[in-house]
């Protein structure tokens, strides 16, 4: 444990437990003020939080060196090789970045870094413990910030098995699996069976639902259905898992189908892509009266403040979207708690897109179209093919025109109401409509808005100009 005297309280302005994206922002912003702040992380391999450790800058690494090979060093042809190169270099850049992260933090003369697990003694104590060593840190601000893990659930033998692994250990594999079962077909578990693919696994994704991607419009979802199977991914839908059980090959999958046929598929690895939970285990959360919900997520109020009002859960925590993005308004919100006049809140989020790291990456901002027609507006609407853009020629210049893209927009109002871009680059051109609607853009607006050339945010010119 690092402390200035593990023997003495440290009495701190401003104490973060977990070194996630919102409470670090926060810790390091008030340090630069002259504010007296701790950081607490369980984890000397967690300095920087989920993002940069074990969740997106790690996942969409591997998957850019499963798209690009010839950026490994030696340009395996094997993939067990490439998969082996691309866990090195990725892992030489997470530490590069927790190093980083750590400094950002240990530099100030205001900030402390503690290594241990924080427990609430009283609302505004905490008991810091790392072995037999142990530390009484006391603040009159403290902020929640420990993230969320994978859910392993009730699955007969997926706790038991030794072949079973979240996205968590997936990440750091020395050696791929030749064969992987996905158990989810949600935003992770594609992610994961679209990166594992482009390294020659031999991926079987099971889907409890009728399809993948479910938050998605059907369409979308059968598209990248498509892709996957377009890889080599088995995709299978409308599953029932009744079992999970160590083999002498490797590991087998049980589970029926939609018609109750019972069947299995076999796999050297599992991946278990069935959900994250809250982290708010050994809090003591309980002794100071700190609610949570049914999840385990704490109980925020539009400020992000905690049943305490000097307490406050920021990033995955508080149960809002698992988003690093969101995680860091987060902390403008908390900040401006602080600091400034009190009126931001989570409220102000409007257009928040997300993406999921396929190849080619699908991106969304808004609604969907089954969504929009949901609300029992007039709508219009857009479908584009990639391949038919002849406006969008970044798309051939990089030799991908896999895709499409859709827009849904108010018929009275031309309010942009949702984009969905699954396309090369997607994940970048989301953000100018995300932009765009938040400012109050209309869809002519941007149908007729002036965009580098060539670029893929050309092709807003060509898909709001085919609404109908």
């Amino acid at each position: 444990m690092a402390s200035e005297d593990s023997a003495a309280p440290l009495d701190v302005d401003l104490a973060v437990i977990g070194f996630g994206k919102g409470g670090k922002t926060l810790a390091a912003t008030l340090a630069k003020t002259g504010k007296r702040v701790v950081m607490i992380e369980q984890s000397a391999q967690m300095y920087g939080g989920t993002c940069i450790n074990i969740g997106c800058v790690p996942t969409k690494a591997l998957v850019y060196r499963g798209e690009h090979p010839e950026l490994l060093e030696g340009a395996p042809a094997d993939g067990s090789a490439r998969w082996a190169a691309a866990v090195g270099a990725t892992s030489e850049l997470t530490a590069l970045m927790r190093g980083k992260n750590f400094a950002m933090l240990d530099t100030p003369d205001t900030a402390t870094v503690v290594t241990g697990r924080a427990r609430f003694a009283d609302p505004h104590t905490l008991q810091v413990t790392a072995g037999d060593d142990e530390l009484i840190v006391r603040a009159e601000t403290i902020v929640i910030n420990t993230g969320a893990a994978p859910v392993l659930p009730d699955i007969p033998g997926l706790r038991d098995s030794s072949h079973v692994v979240t996205s968590t250990e997936m990440l750091s594999l020395p050696t791929r699996p030749d064969r992987l079962v996905v158990l989810g077909g949600g935003y992770i578990g594609v992610e994961f069976a679209s990166m594992q693919a482009s390294f020659g696994v031999e991926v079987t994704v099971l889907q409890r639902g009728p399809r993948i991607l479910p938050a998605e419009d059907e369409d979308i979802s059968q598209r990248v259905t498509a892709l996957l199977e377009d890889s080599g991914v088995r995709v299978v839908t409308s599953t029932s898992l009744t079992g999970v059980h160590d083999t002498t090959a490797g590991v087998r999958v049980d589970y029926a189908t939609a018609d109750g046929t019972a069947t299995s598929v076999e796999g050297d690895l599992v991946l278990a892509a069935l959900g994250r939970r809250p982290l708010t285990d050994d809090l003591g959360l309980d002794a100071v009266g700190i609610a949570t919900d049914d999840r385990g997520a704490v109980v925020v109020d539009e400020h992000l403040r905690t049943s305490l009002a000097h307490v406050f859960a920021v990033g995955d925590v508080n149960g809002g979207p698992q988003h690093t993005y969101v995680s860091l308004d987060d902390y403008r919100i908390v900040l401006d708690q602080l600091t400034g006049t009190g009126a931001r809140s989570t409220a102000d989020r409007v257009a928040v897109p997300h993406v999921v790291f396929t190849t080619p990456p699908l991106a969304r901002v808004g609604l969907t179209e089954r969504e929009a027609r949901a609300t029992g507006r007039s709508v219009r609407t857009a479908v584009r093919e990639m391949a038919t853009m002849a406006t969008v020629p970044r798309a051939r210049i990089v030799g991908d025109t896999r895709g499409v893209m859709t827009a849904v927009a108010d018929a009275a109002t031309g309010e942009i109401l949702g984009v969905t871009m699954l396309a090369h680059d997607a994940h970048e051109a989301i953000n100018t409509v995300a932009v765009a609607m938040r400012l109050g853009a209309t869809a002519a607006q941007l149908r007729d808005g002036i965009y580098t050339h060539p670029s893929m945010t050309e092709a807003l010119n060509d898909l709001f100009g085919a609404l109908q």
